[in-house]
């Protein structure tokens, strides 16, 4: 047996159907922060991963990601709004938070996509809190 063969890894289990559907709800459930402001954003997923967080540990893995992106999410919107508001007179500050908000709405996106092909997706710019 050489060295290759014993650090490679084996191929995750195939996800089912149901799996898939709850993942892309999760990761798409941040939407809610456009109905329900303030933090809408946090409370979707939160839900969703507190309902089945037991019944699926894909769901609880990757509630957690969604969840610690959602709130470094507001942190750096915060920032950036902060950005706009005290360097107001240039116009790339004034842009920070829609380009935010724009990188926010892509990420969940691209999360959702990935989970109907069954990729656990890492966020980018993504600070561990769960």
């Amino acid at each position: 047996m050489t060295t290759s063969e014993n650090s490679s890894t084996p191929p995750l289990p195939p996800i089912s159907n149901e799996v898939r559907q709850w993942l892309i709800i999760l990761h798409l459930s941040a939407l809610t922060g456009f109905i329900i402001v303030g933090f809408g954003h946090i409370l979707g997923p939160l839900i969703i991963w507190l309902l089945k967080r037991g019944e699926f540990p894909e769901v609880d893995a990757a509630g957690k990601n969604v969840l610690n992106f959602q709130v470094s999410w507001s942190l750096w919107m915060g920032l950036s709004w902060l950005i706009g508001v005290f360097g107001s007179c240039l116009i790339v500050p004034m842009a920070l938070p829609v380009i935010t908000t724009i990188a926010w709405i892509i990420y969940m996106i691209l999360g959702a996509v990935k989970a109907s092909d069954g990729i656990h997706y890492n966020y980018p710019l993504t600070i561990k809190f769960l």
